[in-house]
């Protein structure tokens, strides 16, 4: 899915701008994305002000990573390594908008922003604010993805259904492999996506979903302790469990 760097400077700010438009437009319109959202729940849905709390802040780190693309020399020899690489992320970068977009437009429910999970990245380099940005940017985007996925996906199928003991076990485990094999940013937003999902239940199922957001939290924590991320004595990103994988396919 290799994309020339004119394309990548043009692709990247068309797909959030058709995004962002969208997105106004879902919540703009009657009905909008919030009564949309309060009338299909399900197990795994999740208090809808955080996905709005997500988003925002997530949108400027967007907005300076589009700034970066534009910015980019592509003739200096120092810049070329990092704008290949936000070049590589563009098209699964561009995907994910559009299918955000088609989302709010349609008030259908189909994400495919965790697509961007298996974007092929580059490993971090610590010492570059363009490298950081990507893989912020990436990681977030595929973050709020995994929240998405599991709400549509459960309303999808379950509508109105309470969370079984399969639901449960599941999803402890689903979140603890998730964290364990996770870096500092994508491990963050799993535990965002676990408070995110207690706030929106109740009763002994929100007391379990809190549990597990301590309990991943706590994985997040001890796994990049011992085994720090980031190479310092080099000029990269050790690869979590999750690029190993993705550099093996």
């Amino acid at each position: 899915m290799g994309i020339s760097y004119s394309t990548a400077k043009w692709l990247a700010p068309t797909s959030f701008a058709v995004d962002f438009v969208a997105q106004q437009y879902g919540l703009l319109s009657s009905p909008n994305m919030l009564d949309v959202h309060n009338n299909n729940l399900s197990f795994w849905s999740p208090q809808p002000y955080f996905i709005g709390g997500f988003f925002f802040p997530q949108q400027l780190l967007q907005l300076a990573w589009l700034y970066r693309i534009w910015k980019a020399d592509p003739n200096k020899p120092n810049e070329r390594n990092d704008l290949d690489q936000m070049v590589d992320y563009v098209p699964y970068y561009a995907l994910g908008n559009f299918c955000i977009a088609s989302k709010f437009i349609s008030h259908s429910h189909f994400q495919a922003g965790v697509d961007d999970l298996v974007a092929k990245l580059a490993p971090m380099n610590t010492n570059s604010n363009t490298s950081i940005l990507t893989h912020a940017v990436a990681k977030t985007f595929a973050g709020i993805g995994v929240l998405d996925l599991l709400h549509n996906g459960s309303i999808a199928f379950f509508k109105d259904v309470p969370a079984t003991m399969t639901v449960k076990v599941l999803t402890g485990l689903g979140f603890g492999l998730a964290s364990a094999s996770s870096d500092w940013i994508f491990g963050g937003c799993m535990v965002y996506d676990l408070v995110a999902l207690a706030a929106g239940q109740s009763g002994s199922w929100r007391t379990l979903l809190s549990a597990y957001a301590v309990a991943s939290a706590g994985i997040v924590t001890a796994k990049n302790i011992a085994r720090p991320p980031y190479n310092r004595q080099g000029s990269g990103y050790k690869p979590t469990a999750t690029e190993d994988i993705q550099d093996q396919v």
